[in-house]
C-alpha cells in the first residue's frame, strides 16, 4: 500500500514504515508538499500523514480514490474537511496528549517574554540601540503574584495553571464544563467569561477552533479587558479578529499580546500586527520540541498504520 508524507521527516522515523509501505514524502524542508504533487500522488495513496500546513479539502477527496486513512501530526484538525471524509468513510486520527507538556512550556514562556518584554530588550542590544540606564528602561509587567485567566482548561490549559501555580499567580479560568481536577490540583476558580476578562492580568487563550469559537476575541471582548491586561494565543487564529486585536493594541486598550497563531500563516513582516512594539509574536511554535515532535510523528504513524491494517486508531477524530 501507498503511503503520502507531506512533510519531510527525519529518516529514522520511517525505518520501520518503508518495511512495510510504498512511501512518498516531500522534500521540502520546512514547508508542505507542494499542493500540485500532492494532488497527483493522493490519486493511489490509501493512506495520508499530513499537518496542519496542508488543505485537505473536497477537491483532494475527489481524486483520493482509494484513500483509506488520514492521520494528522496534529492535536487540531480544521485544516481537513471532515464531512468530506465521513462520506468516503475515510478514518482521521490526531494525536493529543503528548504535545500537552511542551505547549505549555510554550505559553507560559510566551507569557513571560511579552509581559517583561525579553524580545523587545533582546532587540535592543542587537540594534546597539542600548545607550544608558533609566529607571522606566523597557519596564514590563510583572509575572509573580498576578492573575491568570486561561479560557479552555483542558490538557494545555491545565498544564499552564500548573505552571502558573509555581508563581504564586491566582488561577482564574472559563471552560464548557467545570474542570474539578484544576479546580482540586491547582485551585483554579471557574468564572464566567466577561468576569474572566474583567478580572485578569494575564489573559491565555486556549480554545480549540470550532464555529462557536471563531472571533471569539473581538472589539467587544477587548474592551472589557484591563488597560494593563497582556493577551496570549496559542490556540488557534481563526479564534480572535486580528484587526480588533490591532486597534486595541494601537489605541492602549490592552497593554500588549504573545502571539504564536495567526488568522492565515505563515505571515510576513509586512503583517500589521508585527507594526507595532507591544506583540510578541512566534511562527507556531507550541510543540516545536524535539522530544515532543518525534511523539507526535510516531504516534501518528502509529494511528495511520493501524487504520491501514484494520486494527483502532489511538486518537480517532470522531
Amino acid at each position: 500500500m501507498k503511503i503520502v508524507i507531506t512533510c519531510k521527516l527525519p529518516e529514522e522515523l520511517l525505518k520501520s514504515i518503508k518495511e512495510k509501505f510504498e512511501v512518498v514524502m516531500s522534500e521540502v524542508e520546512n514547508g508542505p508538499m507542494p499542493r500540485e504533487q500532492l494532488l497527483q500522488e493522493i490519486t493511489d495513496a490509501e493512506g495520508l500523514f499530513t499537518n496542519v500546513a496542508d488543505k485537505i479539502d473536497k477537491e483532494l477527496f475527489e481524486k483520493a480514490k482509494q484513500l483509506k486513512v488520514i492521520s494528522t501530526m496534529a492535536v487540531g484538525y480544521d485544516n481537513i474537511d471532515l464531512e468530506e471524509a465521513r462520506k468516503r468513510n475515510i478514518l482521521v486520527g490526531h494525536t493529543p496528549g503528548v504535545l500537552t507538556e511542551a505547549t505549555a512550556d510554550l505559553t507560559f514562556a510566551l507569557l513571560m517574554a511579552t509581559g517583561r518584554r525579553v524580545v523587545e530588550a533582546a532587540n535592543v542590544i542587537k540594534e546597539d540601540a542600548w545607550k544608558s540606564w533609566g529607571p522606566f528602561f523597557l519596564t514590563g509587567q510583572e509575572v509573580y503574584g498576578k492573575t491568570i485567566g486561561i479560557i479552555g482548561m483542558g490538557r494545555i490549559g491545565l498544564g499552564v495553571a500548573k505552571r502558573a501555580k509555581g508563581f504564586s499567580m491566582e488561577i482564574l479560568y472559563h471552560n464548557r464544563s467545570r474542570n474539578e481536577e484544576a479546580e482540586n490540583e491547582v485551585g483554579a476558580i471557574y468564572k464566567e467569561f466577561e468576569e474572566l476578562l474583567q478580572q485578569s492580568d494575564y489573559v491565555v487563550l486556549l480554545a480549540p477552533s470550532t464555529p462557536e469559537t471563531y472571533h471569539m476575541f473581538s472589539t467587544e471582548q477587548f474592551k472589557m479587558m484591563k488597560s494593563t491586561a497582556v493577551f496570549i494565543n496559542t490556540s488557534r487564529g481563526s479564534n480572535v479578529d486580528e484587526k480588533a486585536l490591532y486597534e486595541a493594541l494601537k489605541a492602549k486598550e490592552i497593554w500588549a499580546a504573545g502571539l504564536d497563531v495567526f488568522e492565515v500563516e505563515p505571515i510576513s513582516s509586512e503583517h500589521p500586527l508585527l507594526q507595532l512594539e507591544n506583540v510578541t509574536a512566534l511562527p507556531h511554535i507550541g510543540s516545536a520540541a524535539i522530544e515532543t515532535r518525534v511523539a507526535m510523528a510516531r504516534l501518528a504513524f502509529k494511528n495511520l498504520v493501524n487504520g491501514l491494517e484494520g486494527r483502532a486508531l489511538v486518537h480517532q477524530v470522531k
